[in-house]
């Protein structure tokens, strides 16, 4: 079939709608915590490029002669934890080693007990059924 999803995104033989719906559901699911996880690293990102910041904030407080307030916030702000004894690069971690590996686990292991490995199935059936056969750009594949 050259006008169709090569043999990586065509389902399985014998594997229902309901299934390939389930594991399209549970892909959607893992998307949005690939998103979680872009704005965890944001965070990361963000918190460190504000620590860095105070730094500047505390010599242009001491220069402006405000060293009792320079002192707070170099000593009350920079290097602090942002959670419990916790800087953001262990958020980071600990979410990575955590609920994220065991969500990729299962989602891999669903799509490999159900549908031989198979990806985006459920979209894959969906780009079929919107595209326009035979039109530029609607292509089923490369």
């Amino acid at each position: 079939m050259k006008d169709g999803p090569d043999s990586e995104h065509r389902r399985p033989e014998g594997l229902d709608d309901t299934t390939v719906e389930a594991l399209g559901k549970l892909s959607e699911a893992l998307e949005v915590v690939e998103r979680v996880r872009g704005h965890l690293y944001s965070l990361h990102q963000l918190i460190g490029e504000a620590d860095f910041k105070l730094d500047d904030a505390v010599e242009l407080l001491r220069k402006a002669g405000h060293d009792e307030l320079a002192e707070r916030v170099q000593h009350e702000l920079i290097g602090r934890n942002v959670i419990g004894g916790r800087w953001t690069f262990q958020l980071v971690e600990e979410f990575d080693d955590g609920y994220y590996a065991e969500f990729k686990g299962i989602e891999k292991d669903a799509r490999d007990q159900l549908a031989q490995g198979k990806r985006h199935l459920y979209e894959a059936e969906l780009k079929e059924q919107r595209r326009t056969r035979g039109r530029k750009g609607h292509e089923a594949r490369p």
